[in-house]
């Protein structure tokens, strides 16, 4: 089955290309921490031809937030960080304009009620720590933690990450490349913020229809604009920016789809000798903290210590703009990841999410035939 599983992935990916749906691809799958799929295809630059390698790193939007998550898990781990740590207790700055109750618990499931940021806000403030760090800081909150959820679409990163840096004294690139892609021998294939020697390994990305589907649905979603302001949406002009490549923005990230299914392989138990987390510490990460009606999209959506909850409940991890998803699946040892280069909005179809749920159907098929 594993084999079937890789040569149909393969097949589908090759044909993707082939058709110009997709430039380039990267899926890669495991189980029970050995690979069942890795497997790539199309060019990471279509100007030079250069090719897709299951290394070559891609830049994901909200994919990358289970990165910093990742990291604070890590972290709890070690005894470094607790979950109801309160904000201001580690960034006393952040106490302002009535903040001083919001924990770090409230910031992993997107209900701190701060993920707005100024209608003014450039491309060049977000490679600014200390300047993004200090807005966050400053705002007022639109609600009383822990009392509804929204999207922090860009301030999840610093809520995070500053607390990372303050009780760790390292930055959050520095704190992910120790404490997680180090230990997993893949130090190279997961960024924060892309060292200067490895921007030129990273994939181009296009746009198909992507600003376009962002600019309609900034007319339409309630709070959209709020939390993707013109200056900095989620389209392929701002991640070609190296200096936004180069910058710590942890709501974001830089990654291979081998190395994020290992990492999220390492949460569900050993790879390779190597475990991020117990196996009491998976439970809580993984189990529903919040549900109800999302602030920013006034939908649906359920929400896990750092993770969202895919529509079918399967897995928790992170999808980002324009196609890239990864996540793990507790119940079938599974771990997914998706790159592409083309940012492309599907609501009909799919295909990278049509490549996860082939992967998740093969794996439970495994387990219990009548599923095939």
């Amino acid at each position: 089955m594993t084999d079937q599983l890789q040569s149909r992935v393969q097949q589908t990916i090759d044909e993707l290309v082939a058709t110009g749906r997709e430039v380039g691809v990267q899926v890669a799958a495991y189980r029970h921490g050995e690979p069942i799929v890795d497997a790539c295809a199309g060019v990471a630059d279509r100007t030079t031809g250069r090719p897709v390698t299951p290394d070559t790193p891609f830049f994901s939007y909200s994919t990358g937030k289970g990165l910093i998550s990742t990291v604070v898990h890590v972290l709890a781990e070690q005894e470094l960080l607790d979950y109801d740590l309160r904000i201001a207790e580690v960034w006393p700055e952040f106490a302002r304009h009535g903040k001083e109750s919001v924990t770090l618990r409230h910031a992993l499931t997107q209900s701190a009620g701060v993920p707005a940021l100024p209608a003014d806000v450039t491309a060049e403030e977000l490679t600014d720590w200390d300047r993004m760090c200090a807005v966050v800081a400053d705002s007022e909150p639109l609600w009383a933690p822990g009392t509804r959820h929204g999207y922090h679409a860009w301030t999840y990163g610093w809520l995070v990450g500053e607390v990372v840096r303050r009780v760790t004294g390292r930055t959050v690139g520095q704190v992910l490349a120790d404490e997680v892609a180090g230990p997993l021998g893949v130090r190279d294939e997961l960024f924060l913020g892309v060292p200067d020697d490895q921007l030129d390994r990273v994939a181009h990305l296009e746009e198909r229809d992507w600003s376009a589907a962002l600019a309609i649905m900034a007319a339409h979603v309630p709070h959209l604009d709020r939390v993707l302001p013109p200056g900095v949406r989620t389209d392929a002009a701002l991640a070609n920016r190296r200096d936004v490549r180069r910058a710590d923005i942890p709501a974001v990230g830089t990654l291979s789809a081998r190395a994020m299914a290992r990492m999220y392989a390492a949460l569900l138990g050993p790879v390779d000798g190597v475990r991020l987390v117990s196996t009491a510490r998976l439970s809580e990460i993984s189990s529903v903290q919040v549900r109800g009606t999302d602030w920013v999209f006034g939908q649906e959506s359920a929400l896990t210590l750092g993770y969202a909850v895919e529509a079918d409940g399967a897995m928790f991890g992170w999808s980002g703009a324009g196609g890239s998803l990864a996540g793990a699946a507790p119940d079938l040892g599974l771990s997914v990841a998706v790159t592409t280069n083309v940012l492309a909005f599907s609501p009909d179809e799919d295909p990278m999410e049509d490549l996860r749920s082939f992967i998740l159907n093969g794996v439970a098929s495994i387990i219990d035939p009548s599923v095939a």
